[in-house]
């Protein structure tokens, strides 16, 4: 029988494609202590706090320094059937009632439970401590690989009260579409690309249901916001504006215009595909070989990392609710600039982007597109992808990248300067084709 799991076991458990904030391991099950542990994550990720979409539980696997420790140390089939029985049935002391995808695995030859808990749509949750109903109740939440209760912390339960049956964009329900506007095929690629067992489903419904893409209504499914992001011909269709735009200009803006280049009816994920191998051709690259050093030298106009880095995530954190504006990549001589519409979400100032302050725990805007994302290999977990545009240009001798927005937060600039070398070559090259004209 197929696995009912989005992403690939072994990417999870060497936690590719998945934060490690977002994944617990247990060596072993027992209810009186594993189980209390267990059912307050699940409280936590389904409550969560970040707009991570959840998270998952591994029980079976011992871990080292936050590392699983394989192969694992398995359970028996007995208690992996005991586990199942006891967290159904305590799940439904959650209020609201909140019940996690339960997916027995076999590994190196060893049975595991993997808990998944995506991201709730009825938070917030709360659970009782000692298991009874009638007991004091408390709510979880995820602060960076704990499980924290913010029932006597007013400012966070503050926050997560805020996000009372909030949820994001990407993952409503898109009643204007139906499951037919999905193309399953987009999907099966998608599922043979992460690597996924769900892609030897044979039913598209089951399918559709077990990677969250869609949801019944009434008595019949409807497809979710990020299905039809990701796996349509055409996103635009539903969400203007859910495309990436370069232009290359001769010189500074209000001079001639070189090149337009649009990536549109494709998927997002594909249209980001397409930019960053478009943009990467684009790139200049010098090679310099010293007497002194083994290697190869040398640098190149934009570091295929940072603008990697960049462009992944305006296509990640921006809005495509009622957003008609597309990314726009604009190319000068002297820098790139990558834009995003609106700015940040409040919470984040400019500080939290040159590095001079840690990032908050702010939600994001969009839990599935940045899960999507993070499973194709294309983004990277939370706040490590701003420090590596920084680390990536310096380490090309590159000027710092910028990071600007208004105060009314409508946009979110990054800037990244050419190579002081690039410049001069242009500029060299202009020179000798004034003086061959």
């Amino acid at each position: 029988m197929p696995g009912c799991l989005p992403i690939n076991i072994d990417n999870l458990l060497h936690l590719r494609g998945v934060e490690s904030a977002r994944v617990e391991f247990k060596a072993s099950w027992d209810d009186a202590y594993t189980g209390i542990q267990v059912l307050h994550t699940i409280c936590a990720f389904a409550n969560d706090f970040q707009n991570l979409n959840g998270g998952y539980t591994i029980i079976g696997v011992a871990q080292e320094q936050g590392l699983a420790v394989l192969p694992p140390k398995g359970l028996t089939p007995q208690e992996i059937e005991a586990a199942q029985h006891w967290i159904r049935g305590k799940c439904n002391t959650i209020d609201p009632v909140y019940q996690p995808i339960l997916s027995p695995e076999v590994v190196d030859g060893r049975y595991i439970l993997v808990i998944w808990a995506p991201g709730s749509d009825v938070r917030p949750h709360q659970v009782s401590d000692m298991l009874e109903r009638g007991s004091n109740r408390s709510y979880y939440i995820r602060l960076g690989d704990e499980t924290v209760d913010v029932t006597r912390k007013p400012e966070l339960l503050t926050q997560l009260m805020q996000l009372t049956a909030r949820v994001p964009f990407d993952d409503r329900r898109a009643q204007q579409a139906t499951v037919l506007d999905l193309r399953e095929t987009k999907v099966r690629e998608f599922l043979q690309d992460i690597r996924s067992d769900l892609v030897n489903e044979s039913d598209s419904k089951t399918m559709y249901r077990c990677l969250r893409i869609t949801v019944p209504v009434n008595d019949h499914d409807v497809p979710k916001n990020v299905g039809l992001l990701f796996f349509t011909q055409d996103p635009e269709q539903w969400f203007p504006g859910a495309r990436i735009e370069v232009v290359q200009f001769a010189d500074n803006a209000g001079g001639n215009l070189l090149e337009e280049k649009f990536f549109n009816k494709m998927p997002i994920h594909e249209q980001l595909q397409g930019c960053l191998s478009y943009l990467g051709n684009l790139s200049t690259r010098r090679l310099e070989k010293t007497p002194d050093r083994p290697e190869v030298g040398g640098w190149v106009s934009y570091p295929f990392q940072a603008l990697r880095e960049a462009l992944v995530n305006a296509v990640y954190h921006r809005s495509y609710e009622a957003m008609p504006e597309p990314v726009k990549v604009y190319l000068y001589p002297e820098r790139m600039e990558i834009i995003s519409y609106p700015g940040p979400v409040p919470g984040l100032e400019k500080s939290h982007f040159d590095g001079s302050d840690p990032l908050p725990p702010v939600p994001a805007r969009n839990r599935r597109i940045g899960d999507f994302l993070k499973e194709l290999r294309l983004a990277e977990g939370r706040g490590t992808g701003l420090p590596k545009v920084r680390r990536s240009m310096q380490e090309n001798g590159s000027p710092p990248p910028r990071f600007d927005f208004d105060d009314a937060r409508s946009y979110f600039r990054v800037t990244l300067p050419a190579h002081p070398e690039y410049i001069v070559v242009l500029a060299l090259q202009d020179a000798a084709r004034l003086r061959a004209g």
